[in-house]
This record gives C-alpha cells, structure tokens and sequence, in this order.
C-alpha cells in the first residue's frame, strides 16, 4: 500500500505522538504503512479510535496532541486498540513559569477590509440580532411566560411548531374516525417561515429557569448577575421582567447589576411584578401590551456596517468524537486566528474539557495575573468537584467514549484547539463581560447548555459549536452555528448541522482553508443573510450554573 493512501486511513497529531488516530475502519490483522514504519493491527480498530504506535509497558505514558493524556495499565502490543480498560486518564502537572511565547498570526489580507451588518447599541457593541427579552425573577413565573410565549409566537410569526400542530391534528381526526393512526403519515416538511410583522426584531426570547428562590443567597445573586448580562446583551433591544415579589432575588437587586454592569443602560424595560396586581390575566395581558409597544420601537433599529474587529465568537463543542480534535476543533481554531488578528474577540471556556491543556494555555497568558487567575479558577473548580465525589477525569460521556474519547485529558487537548494558538489577553470569571480583543478564558462548566449560557453572558454575539455525535443545542440570544466533525453526521442530522467539516478527513480540504469558510459563515449569519439551524428551530436553551456540581 502506498504512503499517499495510507495518508487517508491515520494521522498522527503531533510528532511526539505514541498513538495513530483511524480515519476510517481498520479491521484485525490489516498491515498499516505509515511514515516509514509498519503496524500489524491487533484488533479492529473502528473509525475515530486509536491504536499503539509501539509495544507498551503498564504504567507508560502516552501522548497525543503533544501531551500527556494517560498512563497504560498492562502489558500490550504494537498495534493494539485504545480502550477505557488499558488507558486511564493523566495529565501532566501544571505551573507559571514566565514562558516566552511568540504568536505567528495568520494572513487575514482578504478579510481586512470585509463588514458585517449588525445592530450598534450606545455601550460600542455590535449585535448580530436584534431579540426582545422576557425575564423572570424566579421559576414561579415560567407559567406565565410560556402563557405569553405562545400568544406572542403564533401571532407575530415567530412559532416554528405548525407541521407539527398539523400533524397531532390528523392523528385526531383519524382516530375520531375510526382510522388505525398508524396508516397517517403525512410529510413533516420545514416549516415555512413565515411573515414576520415586525421585521427588524429577530425573535422574543423567554429565559424561563428553576432558580431565584429556594437556594442559597449566593445563587441568588449570581443568577442576577446572569439575567442582567443577557439583558445587557448587544444581541437584546428591549427587555421585559417577571417577578412574583417574594423571591430571594429581588428586582431591585436584578436592576442594579444592570447599572452596575452598563451604567448608561437606555434599552426599554419592563417590570411586572404578581403579588403587586390584581390577577395574573391583568398581569398577562399588561405585560403583553407593553411589549407589543416596545417592539414597534425596537424594529425601528436597522443593521449597519460594521467592522469585523466588533464580532465576538464564542467556541464550544458538544457531542464529541474522535474526529473533533483533527477535524473541526481545528477549524475552528484557524477562525479563531483569524478573527484575533482582524481585531476580534474569541471565547474560549469549558474549564474541565481543558484538563491536560493547562500548561500551553498558562505559557501563553499575556501576564502573570491572568496565568494566576486561571490556575486559581481551575484548582478551586476541580476541588469542588472532588467534593461531590467527581473530578475533571470523570468528564468524558459514554458518547465520547464510545467514539473514541477515551480519557478527559484526550478530549481536553482536542477541544483546546477551538481557542486557535493565539495569545491569551484575560481570564473572565462566570458572568464577566468580556472587554478585550483577543482570546478570553471564560470559567464555565463543559455541559452544553451551562457553558452556552456562560459564553452569552460574557459578550459573545455568535457561537461556534462543533460536535462529532449531533447536538440541538441553541441559545436564547446567541446565535449559535453547529459545525459537524465527519459528513455522516452532516447529512444524516442536516436539520441541525450548519457546516460540514469531513472534507479534512477525507483530504478534500486544509484546516486553513475550512476555517475561512466557517469565518465567511460566520459573517453572512451576523448580517443576517443566513440563519442557522438552531435559530431556526427556536432552540433557546438556557440553563444557570449551579457552581461545583457541574462538569
């Protein structure tokens, strides 16, 4: 077999790698050629899995990406799989060391003079859209505003759920008929969408949540924090608040963190509190009201050109394989570069899916505060865990696992490359807004919804959600953009997955030249020329972190 094909059938990631990642499946017994060397394969190895490039001794290290991600625990042959039962997570330890780094910066000479057509707001920012907000003090009430959610989508042409409205209604009929409803089978096309009657108003977003009350104090308050960095959002133009009354978190305490965040805060706002009115159909019906008059004022708002310096992009994934590290977290990582050298800002977060990737990251902090705050936020995150009998090794899903994330450290070092190889300028706590352009670490827990929902707070106006398994997860205010690992995944689940990046493992495209395409993505969805697929489908999840208990 010769090298050009056994190019297409394994990469190695780094040249201290002792593991070759399978690009498709191997079976038991095939003879791979790679670099010069041949491997006679142990066992089958599936695609996404990996195998050793060398006989392996228990207790040895193993690298990937450069890194230590674990330690064999017996005795195996040269060829053989990874699995969860010979390799257990390790990572190397980590420390400030004033290192030196030196960033060579990608050539952004076809975007420098490109714009996107966002939403300005008097704090400098720019909006990629322009939403109307409702916000509760408390879960009490959630009732009321699913009550108004649905009155206000059907009406002004944001629902999303008429195909399947139409659908539950022939299953009715048919049964009222006397029909076996197995034989009802009607086409579950798209919904069309429909004509909106306010057209500069991108949606009315609903944070329904489970929190407010009944907590700590402390939760409380950082729930606040939260739902005033939404409402201080530059993706929000107005906002409307629910609140029963007797909560822990007051409105006073929710109306000071916006000030406090934004003290020339001019966007419209709302107050409707239940205890304080008659009957909750007045209350309905007078929030409603006001609503629909601040919505006419909101759509008098008007995209304009903005530079691509004013674009904020938060990097996630979720769902993860084999294929994320070496497909498209390094795609997004090249967006990630391009955008810090056209004078953006990129937010990296997760903190447990950075386990083993610490020492790059810290090497490559602007200052030693910045490195200090990201060790301390780290150390004192990871022994909370440890408190309630986990830890950042306990991370992977039976998902990865299954499709080749075999340890946390191995699913850390391929998430890491979201962040691209820029210097990092801040480390933002949860609910920090993030001021700088460069690349921010933001403190967040590594489940989808929690780390959306942080990486919203602290600024970012789009988000890049690579996943390798397939995840609907979305954002009330975010736009977020779902990059699929491998193009089985990207035509099997094409109702969620935005762009496809298995042209890298087939060969058909570069890194680089995936991550131009995703920024050209990226423009056309803040200009709003292209709405992504969790928009679409009005996926607005929306979950508070709870700190300690959450990977």
């Amino acid at each position: 077999m010769s090298e050009n094909n056994t190019k297409k059938l394994v990469v190695k990631l780094h040249p201290d790698d002792n593991v070759l990642v399978a690009l498709t499946d191997l079976q038991k017994g095939e003879t791979i050629h790679f670099e010069n060397e041949t491997y006679v394969l142990q066992d089958l190895i599936k695609a996404k899995h990996k195998f050793y490039m060398q006989d392996m001794k228990q207790g040895e290290e193993v690298n990937m990406y450069g890194v230590l991600v674990g330690k064999v625990q017996n005795d195996l042959a040269k060829g053989s799989l990874m699995t969860t039962e010979n390799l257990k997570h390790a990572a190397d330890p980590y420390a400030y060391r004033n290192a030196s780094y030196e960033w060579n910066a990608p050539d952004v000479s076809k975007f420098e003079n490109r714009t996107f057509k966002g939403y300005k707001r008097k704090d400098g920012r720019v909006g990629t859209a322009n939403y109307w907000l409702f916000v509760p003090t408390v879960f009490c009430e959630n009732r009321n505003l699913d009550v108004i959610k649905e009155a206000l989508h059907k009406q002004l042409g944001y629902a999303v759920t008429d195909k399947y409205n139409q659908f539950t209604h022939e299953l009715l009929e048919g049964y009222l008929n006397g029909n076996d409803i197995n034989d009802i089978n009607i086409e579950l096309n798209p919904t069309p969408k429909n004509k909106r009657v306010f057209e500069n108003v991108d949606g009315i977003k609903f944070l329904n949540h489970q929190g407010g009350c009944g907590g700590t104090r402390q939760d409380a308050s950082t729930l606040s924090a939260l739902l005033a960095s939404y409402a201080n959002h530059p993706n929000v133009g107005g906002i409307t608040l629910l609140s029963l009354g007797c909560q822990h978190l007051q409105v006073q305490d929710f109306v000071n963190d916006v000030k406090r965040q934004n003290p020339e805060f001019d966007k419209p706002l709302f107050i409707f509190e239940q205890q304080q009115t008659e009957s909750e159909e007045v209350l309905i019906t007078n929030a409603i009201k006001k609503t629909f008059e601040g919505l006419i004022e909101i759509n008098q708002y008007e995209r304009t050109d903005a530079p691509l310096s004013d674009l904020c992009i938060g990097v996630k994934c979720g769902g993860s394989d084999g294929f994320s590290g070496v497909s498209a977290n390094p795609a997004v990582g090249y967006t990630s570069d391009l955008v810090v050298a056209l004078g953006g800002k990129i937010l990296l977060a997760e903190f447990p899916e950075l386990c083993g990737a610490e020492q790059n990251l810290i090497d490559r902090c602007i200052t030693e505060d910045k490195a200090k705050k990201f060790i301390d936020l780290m150390e004192s995150y990871d022994e909370l865990a440890h408190k309630v009998g986990s830890g950042f090794h306990m991370n992977p899903s039976p998902g990865n696992i299954k499709d080749g994330l075999i340890t946390d450290a191995i699913k850390s070092a391929g998430a890491a490359k979201k962040g691209g190889t820029s210097p990092v300028v801040d480390v933002l706590d949860y609910t920090e807004l993030v001021t700088k352009p460069g690349l921010s670490l933001v403190c967040t827990p590594g489940n989808d919804v929690e780390a959306t929902t942080g990486k919203a707070a602290s600024g970012a106006t789009l988000i890049l959600f690579t996943t390798g398994l397939g995840t609907p997860t979305g954002n009330p205010v975010c736009p977020v953009i779902k990059v699929a690992t491998n193009s089985v995944l990207a035509t099997r689940m094409k109702d969620i997955i935005d762009i496809d990046c298995g042209p890298i493992i087939s060969g058909e495209k570069s890194i680089e030249e995936m991550g131009e395409e995703i920024l050209e993505y990226c423009i056309k969805a803040a200009s709003g020329e292209i709405i992504p697929k969790a928009v679409q489908l009005n996926q607005d999840d929306f979950i508070p972190w709870k700190r300690g208990v959450s990977l």
